[in-house]
């Protein structure tokens, strides 16, 4: 199943904003300043909004389009190319590889660990989960689950305790079972206290210290809340060495420009899309499905 299919609230939300542009017939100022707005209103944010409109109006003057639907493939165009280029592939190279999740409580990371985990199991690669969220004994309970599913063990610590030992431990276990891949969950604490996020970074440096290489580090973020999710990954990418950006619920309440916001403004891949409760429902990221899906409702309507 496609993402045009499954982006549902997301896709709906961005036709709408789009509706007072595809309505008019001719191409002048008040049709820029709609199409700026309805960016802004689309969650791309003011500063990626105003880029965005100034190259689609350059290569419209360019390329002498003068209607409506040819400024609209041209935004198109634009989008894929500012989201394309980068590597999405998720990285292996240890002896183990580490994967640490990162992002605030309540955005979907144990899911997602679980849902990948299953993936990977099915990939044929040697799991070890690492229940890193030590503060809260129902994500340790979910993630046990998760790895049950996976036919995996997991390594989980008392309730509180230092989470970098939990994934260090699991780590030193994941080497002596010649295992491929650990896959750690880390505590969701709130962003803005800095005590807690040099916790995370301190995660970061001790899973690094025995056996394993941290070879990625996703940073988990819920779709829906927009510009707020955007403020959450600028923090975290400045502690914890972010490499790719999981997006959850994208088949919610969430407004697509979020996704162009949060690559645009950090420089960091979103690597997987969350689209659906499912097990398969957690998808990678693909920017022409993406593009092509956001536009689909009008393309077709």
């Amino acid at each position: 199943m496609g993402l045009r299919s499954r982006l549902g609230r997301a896709r709906d939300a961005w036709s709408s904003h789009l509706a007072t542009v595809r309505a008019s017939e001719v191409v002048d100022e008040h049709i820029w300043q709609e199409l700026g707005d309805a960016l802004i209103l689309a969650d791309v944010g003011v500063a990626t909004a105003d880029e965005l409109l100034d190259e689609v109006r350059q290569r419209v003057g360019r390329e002498g389009v003068d209607d409506v639907d040819g400024v609209l493939e041209i935004l198109k165009s634009v989008l894929v190319d500012r989201l394309g280029g980068a590597d999405r592939s998720l990285a292996l190279g240890g002896s183990p590889s580490v994967w640490l999740f990162v992002g605030v409580n309540g955005v979907g990371k144990t899911t997602t660990i679980g849902k990948l985990g299953g993936r990977e199991a099915a990939a044929g690669r040697h799991l070890v989960f690492a229940a890193g969220d030590t503060f809260r004994a129902a994500a340790a309970d979910q993630l046990a689950m998760w790895a049950d599913r996976a036919g995996a063990p997991v390594v989980r610590g008392a309730e509180g305790a230092d989470p970098s030992s939990v994934i260090f431990d699991a780590v030193e276990h994941a080497a002596a079972r010649g295992a491929d891949l650990v896959l750690a969950d880390t505590a969701g604490r709130v962003h803005t206290k800095s005590n807690l996020m040099d916790e995370l970074a301190k995660v970061r440096r001790v899973a690094e210290k025995g056996s394993g290489t941290v070879t990625e580090t996703l940073l988990v973020i819920d779709a829906t809340t927009g510009q707020n999710g955007l403020i959450q990954a600028r923090q975290f990418a400045e502690v914890a060495a972010v490499t790719g950006i999981v997006l959850t619920k994208l088949d919610g309440s969430a407004r697509g420009g979020i996704v162009v916001a949060v690559q645009e403004d950090l420089g960091i891949p979103v690597k997987l899309v969350g689209v659906g409760e499912g097990a398969d429902d957690l998808v990678e990221f693909d920017p022409v499905d993406f593009v092509d899906a956001l536009f689909a409702v009008d393309m077709t309507a």
